[in-house]
């Protein structure tokens, strides 16, 4: 299984490139984020993902170990494929992926190709609890216990954040901006932090 390239890109086309290590020539489909990162004849390194199927392999590049953890989360939604996966990073990064599931902006992530309301609705209904994870800690990978499931936020922290955000939007803040000016304050003060500090650390996020 393939889990690193690191060699000289040979051609880049729409949604593919084609690496070129010790002279043999491997086919990579990766995100419009990522292709934008790397041109003909330059050196790169990807983090890849191998699928394997009965008619084929693909290998799926990532610039950055965020983006391959989303689209490892991504493929695990039903109507979600690799092609749709790399559709939605390539309009999201994977913090502004994280803020948008984690907010249930649903319009954020239909702006993909290939995602319809349905299947976006589906997508921060499903992910919501590991995005949360996601946001609330800084963006670092997710934690994983013993079953393999992602360590959602505390419940404290979780309340006091969703009572901060939702006092933000009834002061006339879009949900999705309130969202990530909380997840901002929360990372800033730490689990500890009271609805009130949490309110004005991120009014005062949104001010900046």
């Amino acid at each position: 299984m393939i889990g690193k390239l690191t060699g000289r890109i040979d051609t880049v086309e729409e949604d593919r490139c084609l690496i070129d290590v010790g002279g043999v020539g491997y086919l990579v489909f990766a995100s419009a984020r990522t292709l934008g990162q790397v041109a003909p004849g330059q050196a790169a390194a990807l983090l890849i993902e191998t699928h394997v199927r009965e008619d084929h392999i693909h290998l799926y590049g990532f610039a950055e170990r965020g983006e391959r953890e989303w689209f490892r989360l991504l493929s695990t939604v039903q109507g979600v494929g690799a092609r749709v996966a790399l559709a939605i990073l390539s309009v999201l990064s994977p913090d502004e992926l994280a803020t948008a599931v984690a907010a249930q902006d649903k319009a954020a992530v239909a702006r993909a190709n290939g995602v319809g309301p349905k299947l976006a609705g589906r997508i921060v209904a499903e992910l919501k609890d590991k995005a949360g994870a996601l946001v609330f800690h800084g963006g670092r990978p997710l934690a994983t216990g013993a079953a393999g499931a992602a360590a959602p936020p505390s419940d404290g922290l979780a309340q006091t954040a969703e009572d901060a955000v939702s006092a933000l939007v009834n002061l006339g803040y879009r949900r999705t901006e309130a969202f990530a000016a909380v997840a901002a304050a929360s990372r800033e003060l730490g689990p500890e932090a009271k609805l009130d500090a949490l309110i004005r650390a991120g009014l005062k996020e949104l001010a900046t």
